[in-house]
């Protein structure tokens, strides 16, 4: 199975793109967000996979870091709500406002995503309360210790922007500009790539 690529981003088509490792292409399916915030073709990316065998496909779902694969994981243990309609929560609303949502048990939230219907949003809050509750994860979306000091290794912006191809003395600089500005990670992160890019 593979868990983890590193390689030139060949092409992109939609939130598909072809990551190109000594020669051999990869086919890999990000959710929208992250797809959206590419580097340009021919930069190195880095992505933690997640392969999926079924008896007609064999599909790798890529993600930014193990957090966000931990998400996508947890949302395919539940009944209805398989890799497709992770990746469209995770990718339309973002990892972050879907592990909140869980927390608040706001299912408003979750049927924003394509797709997600009441009764599968329900199901979510429900399975998953409990297990978005652990400290590992609440850290992650900033339930807890949302005022402790982040140091430039731990901080999931600059591992974003890093995953994304870009030299962490850069991604620690921009990141320390934007953090102020916007409240979520996947904010701070367009902010980010509109900075870098100029």
């Amino acid at each position: 199975m593979i868990g983890r690529l590193r390689g030139e981003l060949a092409e992109v088509e939609g939130s598909t793109v072809i990551v190109d490792v000594a020669g051999v292409g990869y086919q890999v399916t990000l959710p929208e967000y992250v797809a959206a915030m590419l580097p340009p073709l021919g930069d190195e990316v880095v992505f933690r996979i997640r392969q999926v065998v079924r008896e007609d496909s064999n599909t790798l779902y890529g993600f930014l870091d193990a957090e966000q694969l931990r998400l996508f994981d947890l949302l395919c243990e539940v009944k209805g709500c398989g890799p497709r309609l992770a990746m469209s929560l995770i990718g339309q609303l973002g990892e972050e406002t879907v592990a909140q949502a869980i927390l608040g048990q706001d299912a408003r939230v979750l049927v924003r995503a394509s797709g997600v219907g009441l009764k599968l949003a329900e199901r979510i809050l429900l399975e998953l309360k409990d297990k978005v509750r652990e400290d590992s994860f609440l850290r992650r979306t900033g339930q807890v210790q949302r005022a402790a000091a982040r140091t430039p290794e731990s901080d999931t912006l600059v591992d974003a922007l890093v995953a994304l191809g870009y030299r962490r003395p850069d991604a620690e600089s921009v990141a320390r500009e934007v953090r102020g500005q916007a409240e979520t990670v996947e904010e701070q992160l367009k902010l980010a790539l509109r900075q870098l890019s100029k």
